[in-house]
């Protein structure tokens, strides 16, 4: 049930900036604008038109601004007033695409909404049904189910919703998982079960955060069992803990065999940019960005390492440094973690050779000093100066 193509749809202008502390002005938004461009990402949601006046302003300057070709997106609550101004808003991109939300669980219905179902639908096809008649037949639809993933309890009503939008014209049905509540297969399963009840009728596009910390893995595997468009954003930046990181899911695709339109080269000098931009640091352990993800200080890790350094696929790295962009390298270091092959390396690397017993004896003397001093790392150059000190080589 694997699409034949994924698309890569990008909401960071969007979600990741309504849940800044704070939100980009214009030129940050030219400026990111033109790293997803650059990332070759293959469409982008631009904001949320009609939510103010800067906004409506900025969604225009953006979509006029967009490649031939690239989908541009813009948000609209069901709401014939704020469809319009939407319209307004992205008209003049190449390629505009209306995304109407509106709820669709039972718990949102009944406690947000506060409405019958009938009412969700008369909403969904009136809305919709507007939209296409603005936008024309030639432009794409996109209609989001809020809440998607916590709809189990009124499922087949659900069904009925997002059959209703495609009748009323909507080209692309988007699932959210909107608050991240169970574990990724119940949201596959039911992402499945809306494929096969939709068929080819429309593209399913998933939207998933990352309140469990499984938004990516959640939005991967929804791609086997049908989805055509995974929404992403960069540095995983969104409400609550983010959406669906961008690096994290094109890498993970990639690395299962799937073709993507991504510039993944871009991807680091991207992932720094925007830190910068937000304010928000990237962690040392963060996937595929993260400073310390080329390190190694285990014992064992690091005989694998030394044997499998310069070959495309390393014993512990599922990809090279520059593939994505980087200019490091994996590294060893020794701590009292480490092993004999760290020593040998280490000092090979400064053009040392020592013999096994002299290796040993400095492992020792190393690891001795490393515990003796809170269990700190020994640096490259500390090990070079030991050497020198305590043993005898040619």
């Amino acid at each position: 049930m694997k699409p034949k193509t994924i698309h890569i749809q990008d909401v960071t202008l969007r979600d990741g900036n309504q849940a800044l502390k704070r939100p980009w002005t214009l030129n940050e938004k030219i400026e990111v604008f033109d790293l997803l461009v650059s990332l070759n990402v293959d469409g982008i949601e631009v904001g949320f038109p009609s939510s103010n006046e800067s906004e409506f302003y900025t969604c225009q300057v953006l979509s006029k601004r967009a490649p031939k070709g690239k989908p541009i997106a813009a948000l609209s609550r069901a709401n014939e007033k704020e469809i319009a101004v939407t319209w307004e808003a992205i008209q003049h991109a190449d390629s505009p695409r209306m995304h109407i939300v509106y709820p669709v669980s039972d718990f949102s219905i009944k406690h947000v909404l506060k409405i019958s179902e009938k009412e969700v639908i008369q909403k969904i096809k009136s809305s919709v049904s507007f939209a296409r008649s603005i936008v024309g037949p030639n432009h794409q639809i996109q209609f989001s189910g809020e809440h998607f993933g916590d709809a189990i309890q009124n499922f087949e009503f659900t069904k009925l919703a997002f059959m209703t939008a495609i009748e009323a014209g909507a080209n692309i049905i988007n699932l959210p998982n909107t608050v991240e509540r169970y574990r990724p297969m119940v949201f596959v399963n039911m992402v499945k079960e809306i494929k096969e009840s939709i068929g080819d009728k429309a593209m399913i596009s998933i939207h998933t955060h990352n309140d469990l910390g499984m938004a990516t893995a959640t939005s991967v595997e929804s791609v086997y069992v049908g989805a055509e468009q995974i929404e992403v954003a960069l540095n995983g930046l969104g409400e609550r803990a983010g959406n669906t990181n961008l690096y994290e899911t094109v890498i993970a695709l990639h690395q299962n065999g799937e073709s993507l339109n991504i510039q993944f080269d871009r991807i680091y000098p991207t992932a720094k940019r925007i830190s910068e931009l937000t304010g928000i640091p990237i962690g040392e352990k963060t996937p595929i960005i993260g400073e310390d993800i080329f390190s190694h200080r285990s014992g064992i890790h690091q005989d694998g390492v030394t044997k499998t350094m310069n070959q495309s696929k390393g014993a512990y790295r599922t990809f090279s440094p520059e593939f994505v962009g980087r200019f490091d390298k994996e590294t060893i270091s020794f701590t009292n973690q480490s092993g004999h092959k760290a020593i040998e390396f280490l000092l090979c690397q400064k053009g040392i050779e020592v013999s096994k017993e002299e290796i040993h004896h400095l492992f020792s003397v190393a690891k001795s000093i490393s515990s003796k001093e809170n269990n700190r790392e020994i640096t490259e150059t500390e090990l070079v100066e030991l050497s020198r000190s305590i043993l005898t080589y040619q």
